[in-house]
């Protein structure tokens, strides 16, 4: 009797188990188990800093963005060498940054299958800086003077001194490499630098200094890209319209919300002067925002941009043949990520 009283007792357990409290009618059917989140590895293509392309990456992480777009992404940092592109040559990262230069270089001289999925950097990151009191007001000046290059002489320079008609001969380029104090010890005139990083070490240095950039001068140039291998647009193109999404997202918070946006670029670059951070994302930002950026979303791009860059890298000799340009870049995830007026979907 026992055994059966208990029996009864769990069959009415189960049947008022099935209802809802208060109302007696039955419980929504369970939802179904949401899928395992997909996984990414998105390298930096440099050491922790508030470069945009990063920030947006960090702020994604942190903010929960990957995760609310069912991603699990884990945030490397290059070691230099071209680290980044070869890992995501060899398939072992998805996601990685690179300039629009490198980008076109790396498929007309290497036959690279690499794409850009956005373009963050809307002018290029390169600049030239003189001393305020060197009495040099344009690239015209630059003639009887020292000009340092970090490699090799940019394209970039050269189409400079070609729309300021500038007599190159009359020029001394010295290599100089990464260390701006040689502008501030005066041993060039001219010092080529990153335009949202070195000045601010420059200035910090005491040098009143004078900027000057190929945007000036109506010459098309771009900045850092999102890229992915080719194959990948086929193979998984939902992995990469969630991660664009997310990322773009973290960087339209990281503009409304600078300070916070800097804590979070600290949590990764905590060894990093903090107003350096700040000026680095605030100097990228005016960058990324353009007329075309405003309107259509920040990473838009199109063919003319694109085009204009790769007709100037032929003519100064910046890439060893033309290419065909749609091979290094695709709108096709911008364009699903924001509606026609340029607002992001969300999620």
């Amino acid at each position: 009797m026992a055994k059966r009283l208990a029996a009864l007792l769990l069959a009415l357990g189960l049947v008022l188990g099935g209802c809802t409290a208060g109302t007696g009618g039955p419980v929504s059917a369970p939802t179904a188990p949401e899928k395992p989140p997909k996984k990414a590895v998105f390298m930096a293509g440099y050491k922790p800093q508030a470069n945009l392309p990063f920030v947006g990456v960090y702020v994604a992480q942190e903010k929960g963005f990957f995760k609310e777009q069912n991603l699990s992404v884990e945030i490397l940092h290059s070691a230099g060498q071209g680290e980044h592109l070869k890992l995501l040559l060899a398939g072992h990262i998805q996601f990685t940054t690179a300039n629009a230069e490198s980008v076109l270089k790396q498929i007309a001289d290497a036959d690279a299958p690499i794409t850009a999925v956005a373009l963050i950097g809307q002018k290029s990151e390169q600049a030239y800086a003189v001393l305020a009191d060197s009495g040099i007001n344009s690239p015209k000046g630059w003639e009887g003077r020292t000009v340092g290059y970090k490699v090799y002489p940019s394209p970039e320079y050269l189409a400079i001194l070609n729309a300021a008609g500038v007599d190159r001969s009359k020029i001394k380029e010295v290599a100089v490499g990464f260390d701006p104090r040689v502008l501030l010890e005066r041993k060039v005139d001219v010092y080529p630098l990153f335009i949202s990083n070195e000045p601010y070490l420059l200035r910090k240095l005491g040098a009143e200094i004078k900027l000057f950039d190929a945007a000036q001068y109506g010459l098309p140039t771009l900045g850092l890209t999102y890229i992915v291998r080719r194959d990948l647009i086929e193979e998984d193109p939902d992995l990469i319209g969630r991660f664009l999404k997310a990322a773009l997202r973290g960087l339209y918070y990281a503009f409304e919300n600078e300070a916070e946006a800097v804590d979070i670029v600290m949590k990764y670059a905590p060894r990093e002067d903090r107003d350096h951070m700040a000026y680095m994302l605030r100097t990228e930002k005016e960058r990324a925002l353009t007329d075309l950026t405003r309107s259509r979303g920040l990473g838009f791009m199109t063919e003319g941009q694109w085009r204009a860059l790769h007709d100037l890298l032929v003519e100064f000799k910046g890439i060893s043949r033309p290419i065909d340009i749609q091979r290094a870049f695709t709108d096709r995830f911008l364009n699903q990520t924001y509606d026609p007026q340029g607002r992001l979907k969300w999620p």
